[in-house]
């Protein structure tokens, strides 16, 4: 099989677990030195020796980062690019929610979501244009939500975080593309994860009639997807919001 990221530096946040996970072992088991960077040091370790056991002698290292932290995150890459000298793909998946009913919701619980959902994406990303810029060359994943395209009833901050991901990354993918760096959305739908292993039977029944294909998704369709905009294979394609959803989106 051909490597399509070998010999590129990765860099994903929220990848101790769920979909963050799947993409580091996709990435990793394609060629790419993985960085995870999470805030759960055991998961974050976990997550390690879980990518170098499926893909034996590949460059896989955890860095505890609270990545809504400005100061924070500009030291990890500080770090990194002393080692590497260059990030070729960021995927931007950390994410949390906090759902509550507006009229309910406190402003913790607004401001957390934005931090963590929105923030880091300016905190990452404001850490790597420069020498992206220099390297003329570079892939930029976010992660958005359906949920951000159709909006959601409890969910006003989680909502509205994932659909100023989208408005993030296609401004970003102006600004960036005369030099050759792409910048893209993916938008998963209900994705088989921990998270919605706890939603209750009824809850799964009522959210399945409502997508065209009959089932949930899987982490491995995440990952594919951004596979493909982290290769290659998506050197013409930026500015540009993927939903994976089975089509509840549409």
């Amino acid at each position: 099989m051909e490597n399509f990221l070998l010999n590129q530096t990765a860099i994903i946040t929220g990848a101790s677990s769920g979909i963050g996970k799947a993409i580091a072992l996709k990435f990793a088991s394609q060629g790419a030195r993985v960085i995870l960077f999470g805030t759960h040091v055991g998961r974050g370790a976990a997550a390690v020796e879980e990518i170098t056991q499926a893909t034996p002698g590949c460059s896989a290292e955890f860095f505890q980062v609270d990545v809504s932290n400005y100061q924070a995150v500009q030291d990890a890459m500080a770090e990194i690019l002393k080692t590497y000298k260059t990030v070729d793909i960021l995927v931007n998946n950390a994410g949390i929610t906090k759902d509550q009913l507006l009229m309910r919701m406190t402003e913790e619980q607004w401001d957390s979501v934005l931090d963590v959902n929105v923030k880091s994406c300016y905190n990452t990303c404001h850490a790597l244009v420069r020498p992206m810029m220099k390297a003329k060359k570079g892939k930029i994943i976010n992660m958005s939500s359906v949920v951000g395209i159709t909006g959601n009833m409890g969910q006003t901050n989680y909502a509205a975080s994932k659909a100023a991901v989208i408005g993030f990354t296609k401004s970003l993918a102006k600004e960036l593309g005369s030099r050759q760096i792409q910048v893209n959305c993916l938008a998963p739908g209900y994705i088989i994860t921990a998270m919605t292993e706890t939603l209750p039977e009824p809850v799964k029944a009522a959210v399945l009639t409502n997508i065209p294909l009959g089932h949930f998704g899987q982490t491995e369709d995440i990952a594919n997807a951004a596979l493909f905009l982290a290769s290659k294979m998506s050197d013409y394609i930026t500015g540009q919001v993927i939903a994976i959803d089975g089509g509840m989106s549409m």
